[in-house]
């Protein structure tokens, strides 16, 4: 049985979804989410981008996480792991970084907040349903779902749109599903209290330690105080293959490399784990299209970008509150949305582009050596400050810095503009 013909349907409660049901429900139409899961539930992904905050100001969501306690986020610090250099990025220092902090959040805790938000705002929400199938047909799209009782329904709307996460629910539906063979990378990591955090407004920033063909993240959840510790969530990044040759449990792989990074280790020195180790594959993947007939897809349901820079959650609700417009104007107009549709999919092409291109060139050496010796030359450094920060359409003064950079990183790799690294241990 179907309740009616609704005007979205999204499949996927998560940042992207409760984004643009959010949208779309204050915009008075009448919107269902299905999420597979009950939230509150665990997820990684915790590091924000100061461009999130206009999105929360936007949908009326700053109160709430303001009121939250979430950590305040107002840089990152990249360094070698054998300790032999680093270097912070502080977002007000940018020149064209026009938000200048984020939260870092538990994502158990800012999903939960997000989806409930957007049924306070007019969504109707239901949990524990799992979408079966997409069926788009000239005026509406059928989608069978799943009952936690094994029972299924359909439920009809003029639209959906695909916030399912790397489940990529219409991608793989549609055979779309394009996956980088060189980002086979997997992640493990658990929270952890004790850690060492800086002193002061940096005691926010997330950490990133670069070893030769892995890294490390720490991004504090909660920066303690008297009465409470501190909560640190701390990741390795490595290839898969490597990863499945050691032979040993998430803990011990972990510990290995811990123990190779002095960086880390210090930190980690009097910490311990106050959560299970988890393992979650990290196969960075764009689909060929991101929209088809009356279904658009928004977050890693688009492209799944490794997450190095903290993107995720930034793209999911960018992606998501662009594609919900996108939904408004067919609404509106009583059409498909096909144009609209296809300047959204020009738009998030273009905006995931950047990163998957800072992505790429992390793991080479040549970008860490650049990148670890930042100059206020022709504002290269600002440029690339105000990426790591969300800035996503700057337009040409942030663009022609950005392939200055790029170009100087190929320069690099066959004379030393700047001085070389090495990712071998220290000398003692």
């Amino acid at each position: 049985m179907s309740s009616g013909i609704w005007d979205a349907l999204i499949i996927g409660g998560g940042p992207g979804g409760s984004c643009a049901a959010t949208r779309l429900a204050r915009a008075g139409k009448r919107v269902l989410v299905l999420e597979q899961e009950h939230f509150p539930r665990f997820h990684v992904g915790e590091s924000l981008l100061p461009y999130n905050q206009a999105i929360f100001e936007e949908l009326g969501l700053l109160p709430v996480l303001e009121a939250a306690g979430f950590p305040r986020k107002r840089g990152a610090q990249f360094l070698l792991g054998n300790g032999s250099k680093g270097t912070g990025f502080v977002f007000r220092n940018g020149q064209f970084t026009r938000h200048t902090e984020a939260f870092q959040v538990e994502r158990a805790k800012f999903d939960h907040l997000l989806l409930q938000h957007a049924a306070t705002s007019g969504a109707t929400v239901r949990e524990g349903v799992r979408v079966e199938s997409v069926q788009a047909s000239p005026d509406s799209v059928a989608v069978t779902i799943r009952e936690e009782s094994g029972a299924t329904r359909t439920e009809v709307a003029r639209f959906v749109l695909d916030a399912s996460g790397r489940g990529n629910v219409t991608g793989n539906q549609e055979g779309i599903r394009v996956p980088n063979p060189q980002l086979k990378k997997l992640a493990v990591f658990g929270h952890f209290e004790g850690v060492r955090l800086d002193p002061g407004e940096t005691a926010g920033d997330t950490v990133i330690v670069r070893l030769d063909n892995k890294w490390f993240w720490l991004i504090p959840l909660c920066t303690g105080g008297p009465d409470h510790p501190a909560k640190v969530s701390v990741g390795l990044v490595l290839d898969r293959d490597e990863y499945a040759a050691f032979r040993q449990s998430p803990e011990e792989v972990f510990q290995q490399f811990v123990a190779g990074s002095p960086p880390v280790a210090e930190r980690l020195k009097s910490a311990r784990r106050v959560s299970p180790m988890h393992v979650t594959s990290d196969f960075s993947y764009r689909n060929r299209s991101f929209f088809s007939h009356r279904v658009v897809r928004v977050g890693d349901a688009a492209g799944f970008i490794d997450p190095i820079f903290s993107s995720g959650v930034f793209l999911a609700m960018f992606s998501a509150k662009l594609g919900a417009e996108a939904l408004l104007a067919g609404l509106d107009r009583g059409t498909d949305a096909a144009p609209e549709l296809t300047a959204y999919e020009r738009r998030i092409r273009a905006a995931m582009q950047i990163y998957w291109e800072m992505v790429e060139n992390f793991y080479t050496t040549p970008f860490m050596e650049l990148f670890l010796e930042p100059r206020a030359k022709l504002g290269l450094a600002a440029a690339v400050n105000a990426v790591l920060a969300g800035e996503l359409e700057g337009g040409w003064r942030l663009r022609w810095r950005m392939r200055l950079f790029f170009l100087l990183v190929k320069l690099q790799g066959r004379f030393p503009l700047v001085p070389r690294i090495t990712f071998a241990p220290a000398a003692a």
